[in-house]
């Protein structure tokens, strides 16, 4: 029988080497193979690894990232350090790709080359039914398009989730995120963890949105391909704006009531809907969007549903069918769904539904990783299970 198990701990002191006692403290049973650790970014991420790192045994490889806030099967907290210890049957590589603004494309290519080194594979050879990445960057470069090329260079089948690494900061200027790499700690880089294991796993994705039937084309972007100068070939953030019925152009921006966030756009890719939402509406008239735009793309318009209760079914029904024996999962959550939840007054409820979830550890994050995909808004998941 073969089975990935994890525990979980979670500590609010604020001294280093008390955290990495009071974390290590709260873990019973066999030595983990790996442990995450998802941390605020306002703690001393350098001397947090540190004191982890020493205590943990020689062989247990240690990843992790800064956060906008921390998840658990208790709820979404902050300015707390959450740690996940795996066990069982899997081995990981991990790779460190740097230089994320310079070329982030050669840093998804070296991320994922030193972790199929590190388990003597190639990577044209790696198989997708026993093999998963895992995948952390810095989420303030808003570089993942181009390291997923680089990370699927030699092996488009490869499954990938994860999300970037964050900050509670809500200054742009202020920003800035860092990734744990066993003692390493890093920013403007990218993470693989690469698992290879014969146990059930699955990556998934959960958001609270349905489809409308309607569609939307992008009909002119600008140089960097991220703002949309034109919708339906009309003026971008006004298109947007009619369809939604916002008198007030600035009403759009994600996360107020009316705007963005209530009838976003997704990427239709045969029967599933990947969410890739206008993100803010500019001055000159056009839309800031997270992920990169092409001219004549059609999207599709989407429209909010029950998020603490589609967050409840994804755990309680979507999980367990696709997972045999859930007994751990690695939760990155959009802080757009955060923002959303706490602007609806339903964080309590959105907390609540974390206690379906199997053994769980996660992040809110800066945007998310699926499947070779870009997305926000969404929940994204790396769950394991036993045979």
């Amino acid at each position: 029988m073969a089975h990935v198990k994890m525990q979980t701990a979670r500590s609010t002191l604020t001294d280093p080497v008390a955290v990495a006692e009071d974390l290590l403290r709260q873990l019973h049973g066999p030595p983990p193979k790996l442990v995450t650790l998802f941390a605020a970014r306002q703690r001393d991420q350098r001397a947090l690894n540190r004191a982890v790192r020493e205590r943990l045994p020689k062989d247990t490889r240690l990843v992790g990232a800064t956060t906008a806030g921390e998840l658990d099967n208790n709820g979404i907290h902050e300015n707390s350090v959450v740690l996940g210890a795996l066990s069982g049957d899997f081995e990981v590589g991990l790779g460190l790709g740097s230089g994320l603004t310079g070329d982030a494309i050669a840093a998804g290519a070296m991320a994922i080359k030193r972790a199929c080194e590190e388990l003597g594979v190639r990577q044209q050879d790696l198989d997708a039914r026993r093999y998963v990445g895992l995948v952390i960057d810095d989420g303030f470069r808003y570089k993942k398009e181009e390291l997923l090329l680089g990370i699927l260079e030699k092996n488009q089948t490869l499954v990938l989730v994860g999300g970037g690494a964050s900050d509670s900061e809500t200054d742009p200027a202020r920003q800035s995120a860092l990734i744990h790499v066993d003692g390493e700690v890093a920013g403007d880089g990218v993470l693989v963890a690469l698992f290879k294991t014969n146990a059930p796993w699955a990556a998934l994705r959960s958001h609270w949105y349905v489809p409308t039937g309607e569609r939307l084309t992008i009909t002119k972007v600008d140089e960097t391909h991220t703002r949309a100068l034109e919708i339906d070939g009309q003026p971008a953030a006004r298109r947007y704006a009619d369809i939604l019925g916002v008198e007030n152009i600035a009403d759009l921006e994600f996360g107020r009531p009316g705007g963005f966030a209530l009838r976003p756009t997704a990427l239709k890719v045969g029967r599933e809907y990947f969410i890739r939402a206008a993100w803010r509406p500019l001055e000159d008239g056009s839309i800031l969007f997270a992920n990169l735009l092409e001219e004549g793309s059609e999207l599709d318009l989407m429209k909010a549903g029950d998020l603490a209760g589609m967050t409840r079914d994804f755990f309680q029904e979507e999980l367990p069918r696709r997972v045999q024996n859930p007994q751990a999962a690695l939760l990155f959550h959009c802080s757009g769904r955060l923002w959303y939840a706490q602007a609806q007054g339903m964080v309590p409820k959105l907390s609540e539904a974390l206690k379906l979830a199997p053994s769980s550890a996660g992040m809110n994050v800066q945007f998310e990783i699926y499947s070779g995909f870009h997305i926000n808004t969404t929940l994204t998941v790396l769950a394991f299970g036993s045979n």
